[in-house]
């Protein structure tokens, strides 16, 4: 069986130490802040999510941009130039044109090295969403699975990975159109959350609404409640907008209600940070439907 690599995007939120452990490769995303561009590394060596974050409170402004071809070809050649198949797990393109870059990338190369396998799997996730289905894909690799076992299982089961989110803060919805500005003061001045879910499509979809913060953040228990497959055996995880104290209500709801055992914590990346804002949190887990 060929040697194969697991490569994925900055957009999915993993740790270093995940990263590490799991053995994938990543691809940095870029975004903008100020008058500098940033590559948005596992590790965090280019800015800190701290500081990322105090700077959309302060008021700045974050603008991302899709990778382009060349990017994913300087990524996946030297792999397939060492003789190894490369299945790209790529951001939701629901939400971005990187996985179209990817694409492309992968039919080029190739065509140039016909030999090899590049295959590209749409997520169609976002955040530790995508991750998470890294982690199956990681997983899966582990216990020796094929490439062509993985992609197969990816493409079975990636509309099973469930996304619910929240948001504390309407303004950056708003900027990025997915509320209305009316709906951003209204709902602002009446403490009204939006719970909102990534579809069948990959894209961000406003489902309903809570009263306040700790509401908001007990409906997205309540949902993988409704359609969490055995959540008791299950491994979670919950994004989170520098709102770790948040997070951590969430994971332990989670434990108390579903007698679920690992819950993995991180924050949400700039990429995907810079149209959510500060206070974001994000609950990820496998279910009968998203």
């Amino acid at each position: 069986m060929s040697d194969y690599v697991l490569l994925t995007d900055s957009s999915a939120d993993l740790t270093a130490e995940l990263v590490a452990e799991l053995g994938v490769e990543v691809l940095p995303l870029s975004f903008h802040m100020g008058d500098k561009t940033y590559r948005n590394w596992p590790d965090n060596r280019e800015i800190d999510p701290k500081d990322f974050y105090r700077r959309l409170r302060a008021g700045e402004t974050a603008t991302t941009s899709a990778v382009n071809v060349s990017d994913y070809t300087e990524a996946v050649e030297p792999l397939v130039q060492a003789g190894r198949d490369v299945l790209i797990i790529a951001f939701s393109s629901g939400l971005s044109a990187t996985c179209h870059s990817a694409q492309i990338a992968a039919q080029e190369l190739s065509e140039q090295y016909p030999d090899r396998k590049i295959w590209v799997v749409d997520s169609l996730c976002a955040s530790l969403g995508q991750g998470l289905l890294v982690w199956y894909a990681a997983r899966m690799k582990a216990q020796g699975k094929s490439m062509e076992e993985v992609r197969d299982w990816l493409e079975d089961n990636k509309l099973h990975l469930c996304h619910w989110f929240t948001v504390d803060d309407l303004h950056f919805l708003k900027r990025g159109g997915r509320i209305s500005p009316a709906t951003a003061v209204v709902g602002t001045m009446l403490s009204i959350k939006p719970v909102m879910h990534v579809d069948d499509e990959g894209r961000l979809v406003k489902v309903g609404t809570a009263r306040g913060r700790n509401a908001s953040l007990k409906a997205l228990v309540n949902h993988m409640e409704e359609t969490a497959i055995d959540p008791g055996s299950q491994v979670v995880f919950i994004s989170h907008g520098d709102c770790l104290e948040d997070a951590q209500k969430v994971a332990d709801d989670v434990k108390r209600r579903f007698g679920v055992e690992q819950v993995v914590l991180n924050n949400v990346g700039p990429v995907i940070g810079a149209h959510s804002g500060p206070g974001t949190v994000a609950l990820f887990f496998l279910g009968s439907k998203r």
